[in-house]
Order: C-alpha cells, then sequence, then structure tokens
C-alpha cells in the first residue's frame, strides 16, 4: 500500500503501480482461459486418432505482458510410419510456435511504426503497455504485416485484371492523382538501384466534403504506395481501386499528374481524361519565363485555351532570344507543354458533361496530391537521414498507405481472421520422424472423463487472440 505523505502524493507511481497489477491480473486470466479450453479441446478429442503427450509451455506476447501457460500435446501416427504431433489449442487460435505475438499487439505496432521510427514505436509500445518489445521486434512486425498486405494486393490485381473486384461503392466519376517521391536507400538496395529510388504513390477518390470554411476532405478515398516498375504498380492500383470501388460502374476518369511518362500508363482508352497538375504547370512557367509580361501573356493564352497558339507563342520566343540560358529554359518549357499537351486545359474548363453528386459531395478542382505525398509517405519515409532497402520501405508504405486512408486496423482483423476447425484432430501442424519427437512428460495416459462437447461459438475469443499468425521474436 502507498501512503499519502505531509503535502505531497506520488499519483504517477500510484499509476503505474494500479497499472502493473491490472497487466498482471489480466495475464493470469488469459492463462487461465487458455489451459481451461486447452482442458475442454482434451476431453474432446478423438482418442482413437490423438494420443496424450503430456504438456508443454509456451508464452503468447500481449498488450498485458507475456502470458506463459501449458497446453497438450498430442501424437498420430501416419500410414507411412511417420508421427505427426499436434496442439490443438494452438491449432484453435490458429499459431503455431512459441513467443507468438497476440493481433491486438501486433495492430498497436504497427499504428506505432506509421507514426514514428520503429525506435520510438518500439519505446512507445513499451510505455503503454504491460509488453516490452525492441526496435528490432517493431521492425519485423511491420516486414510481416506488410507481405501479408502485399500478398493481398497482389491478389486484387489479379481479380482487377479478370473483372473480378469486390468494390461495392458506385460513382460514375473517379478521380486519380499520382505522383513520385524519391527516397534514399540503403544495403543492397542501393547497390542494385543507386543512391534513391523513386516511390510511385496514387490515389484516387469519387468527391470532395465541405468540413468548414475553406477546407475539404477527399471522399471514399484510397491509396497505394510502392518502388516496383510502371507494369506493376499499374496493375497494383487497379486493384487497390476494385477492392472498394465497383469499376463497372466508373464512367469517366479524370487523372491528375506532373506529366511523368508512368503517370500517363493509367490513360488506357478515351474514358480516362488526363490534366496536367496546374501546380507543376504554374511553376514550369514562372520557373522558365523569367519576364512577367511574357509570363502574363502565356497565361492568358493558357486560360484562353487557344493551346497551339501558345506553343507557337513559346516556340517563337525560344527563336528570338539572344541569351542562351534564356533560350534554352523556353525550349525545355515547350517541350514540356507540347509531351502534354492534352492535358493543359484544366478539367473543369472543358465543359465535361457529368453526372451530379449528391447534396453534401462536390467536384473540385485537382491539386491534392502535393499534400498527399507529403502526409502519406514523405512525413515518415523522407528526413532525418532515412535510408530503406525496396522491400522494407514497400512493407511499410502498404501500412502507411492503409493509416493514412483509415483501413488500417480493417484490414489487419481481415487478414488475421482464424476461424476454429470443426474437428480439432484432423488439424495436424507439425510432421517428424520418430527420431525428432519431442521429450514427453508423464506416462502419456489421460483417464476418461466425463464432458460435453463443445461447440465452436464458444471460441470466438481464442480467434481474436490468434488474430495474426506467427509472429516469432
Amino acid at each position: 500500500m502507498m501512503s499519502v505523505t505531509e503535502n505531497e502524493v506520488d499519483f504517477n507511481s500510484l499509476e503505474r503501480e494500479i497499472f502493473k497489477s491490472c497487466c498482471a491480473a489480466g495475464r493470469e486470466a488469459i492463462r487461465e482461459q487458455l489451459e481451461s479450453w486447452d482442458g475442454e479441446l482434451m476431453l474432446t478429442r478423438d482418442r482413437r486418432v490423438l494420443r496424450h503427450k503430456g504438456k508443454r509451455k509456451t508464452v503468447i506476447k500481449t498488450i498485458m505482458g507475456e502470458v506463459e501457460y501449458d497446453r497438450a500435446c498430442y501424437e498420430r501416427r501416419n500410414e507411412d510410419g511417420t508421427k505427426s504431433f499436434v496442439y490443438l489449442l494452438d491449432e484453435a487460435m490458429g499459431i503455431s510456435g512459441s513467443g507468438y505475438m497476440s493481433g491486438l499487439l501486433s495492430e498497436q505496432i504497427a499504428e506505432a511504426v506509421c507514426a514514428g521510427s520503429y525506435r520510438h514505436a518500439a519505446q512507445s509500445i513499451s510505455d503503454m503497455t504491460g509488453q516490452r518489445i525492441s526496435h528490432t521486434a517493431a521492425w519485423g512486425v511491420a516486414q510481416q504485416l506488410g507481405a501479408r498486405v502485399d500478398a493481398q494486393e497482389q491478389t486484387s490485381a489479379v481479380l482487377a485484371t479478370q473483372n473480378k473486384g469486390c468494390g461495392e461503392i458506385e460513382s460514375k466519376v473517379l478521380f486519380e492523382e499520382q505522383d513520385g517521391i524519391w527516397l534514399h536507400l540503403q544495403g543492397k538496395s542501393r547497390e542494385k538501384h543507386g543512391k534513391s529510388k523513386e516511390m510511385k504513390v496514387a490515389i484516387a477518390y469519387d468527391g470532395t466534403k465541405k468540413q468548414s470554411e475553406n477546407r475539404y476532405k477527399l471522399t471514399n478515398k484510397v491509396a497505394t504506395a510502392n518502388f516496383e516498375e510502371t507494369g506493376s504498380f499499374f496493375h497494383r492500383k487497379e486493384g487497390k481501386i476494385a477492392e472498394s470501388y465497383c469499376v463497372d460502374e466508373i464512367e469517366t476518369r479524370i487523372l491528375n499528374g506532373d506529366g511523368a511518362s508512368w503517370i500517363k500508363r493509367s490513360v488506357t482508352d478515351e474514358t480516362v481524361i488526363f490534366q496536367l497538375d496546374t501546380f507543376h504547370r504554374n511553376k514550369a512557367i514562372r520557373e522558365y519565363v523569367s519576364n512577367p509580361d511574357i509570363q502574363k501573356e502565356i497565361f492568358r493564352l493558357l486560360y484562353s485555351k487557344n493551346i497551339d497558339l501558345l506553343l507557337d507563342y513559346i516556340e517563337a520566343l525560344s527563336n528570338s532570344v539572344d541569351n542562351e540560358k534564356e533560350r534554352e529554359k523556353l525550349q525545355t518549357l515547350h517541350t514540356y507543354f507540347s509531351s502534354n499537351k492534352d492535358g493543359l486545359i484544366a478539367w473543369q474548363q472543358r465543359g465535361l458533361d457529368l453526372p451530379k453528386t449528391c447534396d453534401d459531395k462536390e467536384y473540385r478542382h485537382l491539386g491534392a496530391m502535393e499534400s498527399n505525398i507529403f502526409t502519406i509517405i514523405g512525413n515518415r519515409m523522407k528526413g532525418g537521414r532515412a535510408c530503406w532497402s525496396v522491400d522494407g520501405g514497400n512493407n511499410l508504405a502498404r501500412l502507411l498507405t492503409l493509416n493514412h486512408t483509415g483501413k488500417l486496423h480493417e484490414t489487419l482483423d481481415n487478414l488475421t481472421t482464424w476461424t476454429l476447425p470443426q474437428r480439432y484432430a484432423e488439424e495436424i501442424c507439425v510432421k517428424m520422424t520418430c527420431s525428432k519427437a519431442p521429450k514427453y512428460d508423464g506416462k502419456g495416459y489421460e483417464p476418461i472423463r466425463a464432458g460435453a462437447a463443445p461447440s465452436t461459438p464458444k471460441y470466438k475469443s481464442l480467434q481474436e487472440i490468434g488474430r495474426s499468425n506467427g509472429f516469432m521474436f
């Protein structure tokens, strides 16, 4: 018990002690429940198939700390003369091995690594939960979760090519914005690709909603980011869109980008309208044209939508100036505008006949990518002398895009949900020869006890504990 001194109450210490006590009580409650479930599974197993070989200790890492518990090991003889060993409780929870990390804890780590470095994430988890982890453990969780998200995205990409996407959002218009951000590489990735590599980032949404004065929010936004080459990224991006949107309902896509060739890969047919990002367009004019009067004339021709005359005007200027540097700048501007001629006019000025939106949704000018490229990737992965491997950067980027669009926990829950098998004895986890069979405790004999066969719904909480599989530290 803590006592109150003359004029001082150490509430922080009190809070820490109570937190530790609650975590200890929680760990004990989990241990008792797991061992109780293991006992029920033992009573209801098929004794003709599985022979009890004693109990083994294992550890599960939870937000309350490490929970050590015993569960029974069973032996099964196969027709080929080998033995199979299974832990029914592990199978029911969807886990294997020791040092397993619960789904709830792994999700907490995933959210923490999106907010800061792996070292800071590990420190945050250690301070705010009853579990202490290292920065390498935080890194390992991010890599394994990122790999799972990658597998899901690859599957979605394949389904999208087969027109079998599962998206349910129906929208006649889809806005897409794409850009790249260069990140420093390290290790073997640096040796293979050079000092840095461009990470491609894409977002898609169906409109905007007004949040406050001069502040809008993109609606139904999806995002993807990856170091991969253009073709693979294009398929990944389409897969992400097909996960959320019913692509058959989309009649018009408006694509905004800085004119990079990989971005134009998304222009597949006449339903995709490309627009040169107005920020990059206007920046180019101010960067390559130093005379204010000429700048005004270029903008006048641009806003009057007389693109052919605009290009002729810039070309004539480049041929008339005497200064070599000015000539090169004007030629660069002319080449940039010529290669993006079809996208110089903003989509609002083209008189497109777009379907009306709902009452609370608007179609606004494009240009959210500069902000999103920073908030999704740049804020976490660029600066601070950060360097990445290609695989490590991809895995973190997948978590960052999910976290930014508010789908991190939903996605991880879907990826790590396990269902109890209807017949536990049919699930065998490890096969090994007799010589490699683990040592057993006791005589391997369990007396027959009466007990009702448990039904699957009683074990729903097992699924919550074993939502993600195979985190070994």
